[in-house]
């Protein structure tokens, strides 16, 4: 048997399903209605359109014309026939190629549409690359799976490390943002929805014959999948994002460089009511086993004049030390807060984390202004710090959900004094 047997066999399983993915009309009608108001003739990309679904949807009910594309020419072919039997062929656009190599001018769709699609080239990716296809005002449209359980279980970790790395959506939405987009909305999809897709898939493969070439592997991923989804589907699920990129920002961010120490210093003096902060910073940026170059973030006014400071250095869990960042200082100048210079600073140095594939984020903070960019209370997944704090006040993100989270006690570097 060859790979193209296999290939061949699963996709015979998927061939003429109304679905290739979990979703639901009903669904795609609500990320729609919180892409905002759409010209008249909306002209949508629909990206890893399988056979059609959301691309007729769209067209029929939003107006709009609709560009869809797949790599799979039967399934083209199933869209097609739909959207002559509806009266809507010059409405959708059938074109064979790869979302990852687009060839259409920059600003050229007021929506970009991916349902069940995304994991193909990536959440970070698609959030990366398909920004500029957006006409300005333009909303994209995805939907990804995403861990829904605060610790997912050996067997769900194990599953999907073979196929995909799932994220939280605090962790799925801090990504979008960093990446420069405001949030418009945010849909959890219903347990209908994977019925959607797996009640059909399930009946076509108790009809396959399985002596057909490469039919008895694509039965046995199949069966392992909806078994999965069967006994650990409160862990993971699939979640809707609705994204439009954020105006620009007044603020520059970037690392900081060995000219910069004098001003971030001024900053943390002047942003708390002690020199503490400063001298924190100082004794951490002499500390060899803690300071990370690249993480120590400053943002600069329109004058270039450094407006606010953050720095992730290294701290670990538990007894077996395992590797985390603690987010300590935070600072802006007084009279740049609540400006957006501290979400902009803090946003850039996540960013930078996960670009160089850090796991885990810590912060002791204000609970009403980190879980902005994602944080959550750290008890909630067995992380302590050595000390008293309000439970609210001691918070983790989660970069990297691909990887177990620790548990235990939060060691932090000598500089802290804790």
């Amino acid at each position: 048997m060859t790979d193209n047997d296999f290939f061949d066999a699963f996709f015979a399983l998927h061939r003429g399903l109304p679905r290739q993915g979990p979703g639901s009309d009903a669904t795609t009608r609500r990320l729609l209605s919180l892409a905002g108001p759409l010209p008249a003739r909306p002209r949508v990309i629909d990206l890893g359109c399988g056979p059609g679904r959301s691309a007729l949807l769209l067209a029929a009910e939003a107006g709009a014309e609709v560009t869809a594309v797949d790599l799979n020419q039967d399934m083209l072919d199933e869209l097609r026939q739909g959207a002559e039997a509806r009266g809507l062929s010059e409405r959708v656009r059938i074109l064979k190629a790869d979302m990852a190599e687009l060839p259409f001018p920059d600003g050229s769709f007021d929506l970009v549409w991916a349902e069940s699609s995304v994991y193909s080239i990536g959440f970070d990716t698609a959030l990366r690359d398909w920004k500029r296809l957006l006409a300005p005002g333009g909303t994209l449209v995805l939907t990804e799976c995403e861990w829904t359980a605060a610790t997912p279980s050996t067997e769900a970790r194990s599953f999907w490390e073979q196929h995909y790395s799932l994220r939280t959506t605090a962790g799925n939405r801090a990504a979008a943002e960093a990446a420069g987009y405001t949030v418009l909305g945010v849909v959890p999809q219903p347990e209908s929805d994977w019925d959607e897709y797996y009640v059909p898939l399930a009946t076509r493969a108790d009809a396959a014959d399985p002596g057909a070439p490469g039919m008895d592997r694509a039965l046995a991923a199949t069966r392992e999948e909806i078994a999965m989804r069967r006994e650990h589907g409160s862990e993971y699920g699939y979640t809707g994002y609705v994204l439009r990129p954020a105006a620009p920002a007044p603020w520059r961010t970037r690392p900081e460089t060995e000219r910069d120490i004098a001003a971030v210093r001024a900053v943390n003096s002047a942003a708390f009511p002690t020199p503490e902060e400063a001298g924190l910073v100082d004794a951490l940026r002499a500390d060899e086993k803690c300071w990370l170059p690249g993480l120590s973030y400053v943002a600069e006014a329109p004058d270039g004049e450094i407006a606010a400071y953050a720095l992730l250095t290294r701290c670990h869990i538990g007894q077996s030390a395992v590797q985390a960042l603690a987010l300590a200082p935070v600072a802006v100048l007084p009279r740049y807060q609540k400006q957006g210079a501290g979400t902009a600073v803090v946003q850039a140095v996540l960013a930078a984390a996960r670009d160089r594939g850090e796991h885990l984020v810590l912060v002791l903070g204000h609970p009403e202004y980190y879980p902005r960019f994602g944080f959550t209370p750290a008890s909630r997944a067995g992380i302590r710090p050595g000390f008293e704090v309000p439970d609210e006040a001691m918070m983790a993100l989660v970069l990297d959900g691909s990887r177990p989270v620790p548990t235990g006690t939060i060691h932090y570097p000598e500089a802290f004094g804790v």
